[in-house]
């Protein structure tokens, strides 16, 4: 397995895919996750990392949808962070 796809494994079992598979969760939530997913598999390892760091330091749109990702009940980035930080380190990245 690649970096990338052990990063996105990761994203998928905790934040995408509970959204995804949901019978619950709206439309837009959805839209959301599968644009960020689009948008971290253009990443190689190191830019999917920033991009999650910069999600959870809050964009504009990131802000938005982590609130959106809360009300609906959901895992949001900010909820992985310590397993996130531990697991994906710089040392692993070397």
């Amino acid at each position: 397995m690649t970096r990338e796809q052990e990063i996105m494994q990761f994203l998928h079992e905790r934040v995408f895919d509970p959204v995804l598979n949901s019978s619950t969760a709206s439309n837009k939530l959805k839209q959301g996750v599968r644009l960020t997913i689009m948008r971290m598999q253009e990443r190689n390892a190191e830019g999917m990392i920033q991009y999650y760091w910069s999600a959870i330091s809050g964009t504009e749109k990131s802000i938005g949808f982590a609130r959106l990702m809360r009300n609906e009940g959901f895992t949001r980035f900010e909820e992985t962070i310590d397993e996130f930080r531990t697991r994906f380190s710089d040392l692993w990245l070397a």
